[in-house]
C-alpha cells in the first residue's frame, strides 16, 4: 500500500479550549487500530459492547457538538480537491452532527450507525438514516461517490468495496489526536487496500484527509 499524501498548510486556526478527551492510552485507540489492521479485530462480542456503549452515551450526545468540531469537515470539503457531489455514505454518523453539512453538499446522503439510540436523535430531514454495522455496509459494490468517516471506525475492505472507482474517502478527526477513535491520515492510507493519494491538513481543533485511489 503506497501513500502519496500532500500536507496542506493550516488555514483555519485552532480556538482555545480544545477538549482533551483522549491520548495514546485511551482504550478506543487500541480498538480502532485493531479494527483497521487486524483480521478478526471486529467480533460479534466487540460489536455488542460498542453498541451498548454508544446507546448509553446517546442521551446528551448533541451537547458535545461544539461549532469548532465541524471545522475539519468544512475545510476538507473546501480544500480536498474534486469531491463528487452525488451519493455520500456517512459511516458512524451518531446523532447526526455532520449530516446537515453533508446534506447541503451532496445530492443524497445515507447516514449509518450501529447505535439505534444515536440514530433516533439525529436530524429527521437530513439524509436517510440506516441502522447498520460498518463492517457490513448495506450498499452495493462501487455505488458510493464519497465515503465520509468522522470520528468513526475504519473497516478498510468495506470502504474499498462500496466506493466508486473515481470516488473519495473523507476521513475526519474532529479533535485531531485527542479524538478517542483516531488514526492519522498516513495510517488510513496504509490500512486501505491498494494504492491511494490525496491531501490532508489541520483545521480548528481537528485533522482531515481526502483520499482517492492512485491512477
Amino acid at each position: 500500500m503506497s501513500a502519496a499524501l500532500e500536507h496542506l498548510e493550516r488555514v483555519v486556526p485552532a480556538a482555545p479550549g480544545r477538549p482533551e478527551l483522549a491520548g495514546d492510552d485511551h482504550p478506543m485507540r487500541a480498538v480502532t487500530r485493531q479494527i483497521a489492521f487486524e483480521p478478526g479485530g471486529w467480533t460479534p462480542e466487540r460489536a455488542a459492547k460498542v453498541t451498548a456503549l454508544f446507546d448509553g452515551l446517546a442521551i446528551g450526545w448533541q451537547d458535545h457538538g461544539a461549532e469548532e468540531r465541524m471545522d475539519p469537515l468544512f475545510d476538507a470539503l473546501a480544500r480536498g480537491g474534486h469531491i463528487p457531489s452525488r451519493h455520500c455514505l456517512e459511516v458512524g454518523s451518531g446523532t447526526g452532527m455532520a449530516t446537515p453539512c453533508l446534506a447541503d453538499y451532496f445530492d443524497s446522503v445515507v447516514a449509518i450507525d450501529l447505535s439505534f439510540e444515536m440514530l433516533k436523535r439525529a436530524p429527521p430531514r437530513c439524509g436517510h438514516r440506516v441502522l447498520a454495522d460498518g463492517s457490513r455496509l448495506p450498499v452495493a459494490d462501487g455505488s458510493v461517490d464519497s465515503v465520509v468517516l468522522m470520528n468513526a471506525f475504519l473497516f478498510p475492505a468495506e470502504v474499498d468495496r462500496v466506493l466508486a472507482r473515481a470516488g473519495v474517502v473523507i476521513w475526519v478527526n474532529a479533535l485531531g489526536d485527542r479524538t478517542p477513535i483516531y488514526l492519522p491520515a498516513d495510517d488510513v492510507v496504509a490500512a486501505l487496500p491498494g494504492s491511494w493519494e490525496g491531501v490532508c491538513s489541520e483545521a480548528g481543533w481537528g485533522t482531515w484527509a481526502v483520499l482517492r485511489r492512485s491512477t
